[in-house]
């Protein structure tokens, strides 16, 4: 009965070819949505994913019209190579994202927050909360600006630097390392640079505390900072967030040249 199955679609070699690369196309989305920004985020249920990546199979095998696999070519290979590759492109995304979060930890650390941390949904750990804000804000700057396109533009152009059919994966291709290594190297350094305004306040303030402390010893500067630097850094951070708008765009639209 299965050999009957199997030889009736032999009719149907067109049909073979886009089954088979419909099957290696949905590997290396699903791949790319463990990493990817945005729509890797767990807060959009499994069932959501799902259906994009069916959705996306769909299409690109519409787009790129795949012929039949070469001979001697391991399906199971294949589909294991597809999904490594999409995770490289979603990781290389995803390391933009982590200078923000950087960002917002040195805040909350700042600002006298560490000990108000809340449960991000994405990683299912306890972040700070400016942690956390500082990663959605740049999540709803990135959409506005179109990274959802820069992302799927990136996806369609891995087909022309590994084939669906590839058996090695060609890392010097895939994206620029140069610009990789700087990503991922300059996190902190970037992440110093968005935080600076609210990091420096805090610090005068410091400043300002240790001076009154050491000429009103009876002033009780220790609560006084609980009080003054939460208010002091929201404070600065409203002042500043219509330029910090301008500086993460174009912070997201250089690194983008990564693909």
């Amino acid at each position: 009965m299965l050999e009957n199955f199997l030889a009736f679609f032999k009719y149907f070699p067109e049909f073979n070819a886009s089954v088979a690369a419909g099957l290696i196309i949905f590997a290396r989305f699903v791949g790319f949505l463990m990493f990817a920004p945005v729509i890797s985020r767990k807060e959009i249920p499994a069932l959501v994913k799902i259906s994009l990546s069916f959705l996306m199979t769909i299409s690109f095998v519409g787009i790129l019209h795949p012929s039949a696999p070469p001979a001697g070519t391991s399906l199971v290979l294949s589909v294991f190579l597809n999904i490594v590759f999409g995770t490289i492109i979603g990781f290389a995304a995803q390391a933009i994202f982590a200078a923000l979060s950087a960002a917002g930890d040195m805040m909350n650390m700042q600002m006298g927050l560490s000990a108000s941390t809340m449960l991000d949904p994405s990683t299912k750990s306890q972040s700070s909360v400016m942690g956390v804000f500082f990663t959605l804000f740049g999540t709803i700057i990135f959409m506005n600006m179109g990274g959802l396109f820069w992302l799927f533009s990136a996806f369609k152009r891995s087909f022309d630097v590994f084939g669906l059919y590839g058996t090695s994966i060609p890392l010097s291709h895939i994206i620029s390392i140069d610009y990789l290594v700087l990503s991922t190297s300059n996190i902190l350094y970037v992440g110093l640079q968005i935080a600076a305004p609210v990091l420096l306040a805090t610090l005068g303030q410091d400043i300002i505390l240790g001076i009154i402390s050491k000429t009103a010893p009876q002033v009780n500067v220790f609560q006084l900072s609980f009080l003054f630097k939460p208010v002091m850094g929201v404070g600065i951070l409203l002042l500043i967030l219509p330029m910090l708008v301008n500086v993460i765009n174009d912070y997201f639209t250089y690194f983008a040249k990564i693909y």
